[in-house]
């Protein structure tokens, strides 16, 4: 049995392996070219030197890069909070039985399996001044809301790019939740019901602290997709007006066609930085949280 037990991990162990390799293969390995390039000044066509840090302290010193971290953080700030709030509500209505539900449920969806950029170029129609579909519905407000250019202002264009991104990718969110909610036993909310609490308290004391596992999962992919937004700008704003809604992903793809590849590296370690901080001070707490439980 010893001998048997002994075999028997290091076959788990060397079932491992492929994964380990595929992980460096694909991440480590990538990972450590990066920072390499991100050290010299290469432009993708001459032999590089080696300069430091000196890419890094280029960007610190670079207004615009500045701005592009605002941006991208205020655009994370509004889109993750935004995705798991009506991710959350709309598995708690898909979860109750009602008529038309697989239809519902398949219209929340369905803008996610479409391509941001695609999708992203539908609402520019939309939203266009003058000629687009929604200027034409409200015109008859008078200098109200049909008169606005919703892509025009810094401060609209950030909402609005925010508003399409929440609305494109909320289905995703609700899927993750609304399985972590029909894994829940069902004996829970009986004992729940026997002890005489309502559905408030059987959400915030039952419901919630089940679905753990999934707001770690939406927390998560929410987070790195917000904070690496790229085809949703390119395809309502492109960065505008002037650099005011232009993200980090984009600087670091402009950067790179102007022969700038050792910097746009450079950018691309620091965005990486900016993902990896809010997603591991979240796993954290998390871990924490689930300890006490």
């Amino acid at each position: 049995m010893t001998l048997l037990r002994s075999i028997n991990n290091r076959l788990h162990n060397y079932m491992a392996v492929p994964a380990i390799v595929l992980f460096a293969v694909f991440f480590l390995y990538p990972l450590a070219r990066g920072i390499g390039v991100s050290l010299t000044d290469s432009n993708g066509m001459t032999a590089p030197h080696f300069v430091g840090l000196q890419n890094f302290f280029d960007f610190f010193q670079d207004d615009r890069a500045k701005q592009d971290v605002r941006n991208t953080v205020l655009f994370a700030l509004g889109s993750a909070p935004l995705l798991n709030l009506f991710g959350f509500l709309y598995a708690l209505l898909m979860d109750r039985p009602f008529r038309g539900k697989a239809a519902v449920r398949t219209l929340v969806y369905m803008p996610a399996v479409i391509s941001p950029l695609i999708m992203g170029y539908i609402w520019y129609f939309i939203l266009q001044p003058e000629r687009g579909f929604l200027f034409r519905m409200l015109k008859p407000l008078h200098g109200g809301l049909g008169d606005m250019d919703w892509l025009g202002g810094s401060n609209s264009a950030l909402i609005v790019l925010i508003a399409v991104n929440v609305w494109q990718y909320v289905g995703m969110t609700m899927i993750v939740y609304l399985a972590g909610l029909q894994s829940i036993p069902s004996e829970l909310y009986e004992a729940s019901r026997i002890d005489g609490a309502g559905y408030m308290k059987t959400l915030r004391y039952v419901t919630i602290p089940m679905l753990y596992p999934s707001v770690k999962i939406n927390v998560v992919t929410n987070i790195i997709g917000s904070l690496s937004v790229f085809d949703i700008i390119v395809a309502l704003t492109d960065g505008g007006p002037g650099y005011s809604t232009e993200s980090l992903s984009l600087y670091i793809m402009r950067q790179l066609y102007g022969s700038q590849t050792g910097y746009s590296t450079a950018v691309a370690v620091i965005l990486f930085v900016i993902i990896i901080i809010p997603v591991a001070v979240y796993l954290r707490f998390m871990k924490t949280r689930e300890f006490e439980m």
